[in-house]
């Protein structure tokens, strides 16, 4: 009888073994396959610019600084329709997101 105990409860043991081993590749492959698809989506993320001049290798804006006159306001956050100037849209960006985006504003230094 005890022999028979003991041959219950190895093959017990062994089960449970198979179950934690079964259970731990599962949990690895599941981990695995999350961390690949989360990596796939962030790099398409990863594009700020999404609608100006989506067919230049690199968008590029100059301004003469006689052009520019007292003051110019640029676009930084790649989301104004007057880009490169700066229409405010970053204002209802940052509320959305609660990111911090601002312009960069160029103007002629005060006489003293």
């Amino acid at each position: 009888m005890r022999d028979e105990i003991k041959a219950v409860s190895v093959a017990c043991d062994h089960c449970r073994f198979k179950c934690i081993a079964m259970g731990l590749a599962l949990v690895a492959g599941g981990a695995a396959i999350g961390y690949c698809v989360g990596t796939c989506v962030a790099r398409k993320r990863d594009r700020i610019n999404h609608c100006i001049k989506l067919s230049s290798d690199k968008v590029v804006d100059v301004a003469e600084m006689e052009d520019i006159g007292d003051k110019k306001v640029y676009c930084r956050c790649w989301k104004s329709e007057k880009f490169p100037y700066c229409d405010g849209t970053h204002n209802a960006h940052n509320a959305q997101s609660g990111d911090n985006v601002g312009p960069l504003v160029v103007q002629k230094k005060e006489a003293a």
